[in-house]
């Protein structure tokens, strides 16, 4: 009996020490302090210039947007609390407006340019940076903001960086070029909407909504007659749900006729 009670008290401890063991490595692992992916484990500037500007090209885009392709203007009207920009515009009795933006899609390129410049300088700092700190060294020539440019292709933005990384440790060295940042986005198929509208309205001083929608069921248009005369347009692309807010006045007939 005595033989069985000491057999049985050395499984007992055995137990307990299989489970300290594993245990201990639980409590460790849990302590252990989550180092954030793209910080240090990320040593590719592409993939770690992909998550770092998706954000900040979402909110630039937005914002142009919803301000009539700019992200300040003075030729604008307030509308839902935002100021809209006039991307045709016309302040004299029964003339049609005029085009401010002939060259829309290209002016949108330089906006987003200007919006997105500090981003892309900060994004390319962040990652030295997280890699100086894991002792890597990270060679970049100064920065300028013609290193980059905007491309706006149908379903995409694009983000083109001309810049050359060295990341090095050691007796090893790797080098990267030329970056490219593909944003998913309908931002230029509603461009070129906007363009149409601003041409028509310039033209024929309306626009119908109808018909366009009915040949291209993709857009919802909506337009609204603002407080000062103006109309409100507002383009939104069914499947993304992104939309572009302009506005637009000519052919303003003089209180109390008509």
């Amino acid at each position: 009996m005595k033989d069985k009670g000491q057999i049985t008290m050395f499984i007992i401890i055995g137990i307990l020490i299989v489970v300290l063991f594993i245990l201990f490595f639980f409590l460790k692992e849990e302590i252990t302090p989550n180092v954030p992916v793209g910080r240090q484990s990320e040593t590719n500037p592409q993939s770690f210039l992909d998550t770092c500007l998706e954000e900040h090209i979402k909110d630039a885009i937005e914002t142009i947007s919803v301000r009539g392709g700019y992200e300040e203007n003075t030729l604008s009207t307030y509308y839902k609390g935002v100021n809209v920009s006039y991307l045709c515009y016309n302040s004299n009795y029964y003339y049609p407006c005029i085009n401010q933006e002939q060259m829309l899609i290209q002016h949108l390129k330089e906006e987003l340019h200007n919006v997105l410049a500090n981003d892309v300088k900060n994004c390319l700092d962040d990652f030295s940076n997280s890699l100086s700190e894991q002792s890597y060294e990270v060679i970049m020539e100064p920065w300028n903001d013609n290193q980059f440019s905007i491309e706006l292709v149908p379903k995409r933005v694009l983000i083109l960086i001309n810049k050359d990384v060295e990341v090095i440790r050691g007796d090893d060295t790797i080098k990267y070029e030329n970056f490219k940042i593909i944003y998913p986005s309908r931002f230029y198929e509603l461009s070129v909407v906007v363009q149409e509208i601003v041409s028509q309205e310039a033209r024929f001083c309306n626009f119908e909504q109808t018909g366009f929608m009915l040949l291209y069921p993709e857009f919802n248009i909506d337009k609204f007659r603002n407080h000062d005369s103006s109309t409100i347009y507002t383009i939104q692309h069914r499947k993304s749900n992104e939309k572009f807010i302009f506005a637009v006045k000519g052919c303003v007939i003089p209180p109390g006729i008509g």
